[in-house]
């Protein structure tokens, strides 16, 4: 298998490539740009490289071998750029994400009985104004992707007075003092 280089500066941006892809963890678009170098290089002493050489070299199969060789041939060096892969799709629209936005700000209702906002009130509160089920891990990633933390202070208790919880500490027989 040889491939002929599209442009005369393809094989010095491969090895840069390469070199910067070994500093990285990314091991598969190394083996991808590896694929392609060792297919248009050769063997070290020029000889063509079968594809089973190929692959056996890079630890690969012989269709990953083919498919990459494939894509430099057909789009060259842009076809063995890693691209961002789409991922699932969302559960819920923009606007219900606006909607649980807003419900969240307001904070806790008096249906929700409960002093605070958990995962599991959240998840509740999904279910029955949306109609969407959520697992409780896919909760607080819906409440990462939306920029809330679901670490938050403990609510204090509306009878709570700092001045007289501080005059307590300062009289206090048996406190260290500090």
């Amino acid at each position: 298998m040889r491939i002929a280089w599209k442009t005369p500066t393809d094989r010095d941006e491969l090895l840069r490539r390469i070199e910067k892809a070994r500093k990285q963890r990314r091991t598969l678009q190394r083996d991808r740009l590896s694929v392609v170098l060792l297919a248009g290089d050769g063997n070290e002493d020029g000889r063509e490289l079968f594809r089973e050489q190929i692959a056996a070299r890079t630890r690969r199969s012989r269709q990953f071998v083919d498919e990459w060789v494939g894509r430099y041939r057909r789009n060259g060096l842009e076809a063995l750029r890693a691209r961002k892969q789409p991922g699932r799709a969302a559960r819920l629209t923009p606007e219900q994400d606006q909607k649980l936005k807003a419900i969240l700000d307001a904070g806790v209702r008096p249906a929700d009985k409960v002093c605070t906002l958990r995962g599991r009130e959240v998840r509740q509160i999904i279910q029955t104004e949306f109609g969407v089920v959520y697992t409780p891990s896919g909760v607080y990633d819906l409440l990462a992707r939306l920029d809330y933390s679901s670490l938050k202070p403990r609510p204090r208790h509306r009878k709570n007075d700092p001045q007289a919880s501080a005059a307590f500490v300062g009289n206090a027989p048996l406190l260290r003092r500090r």
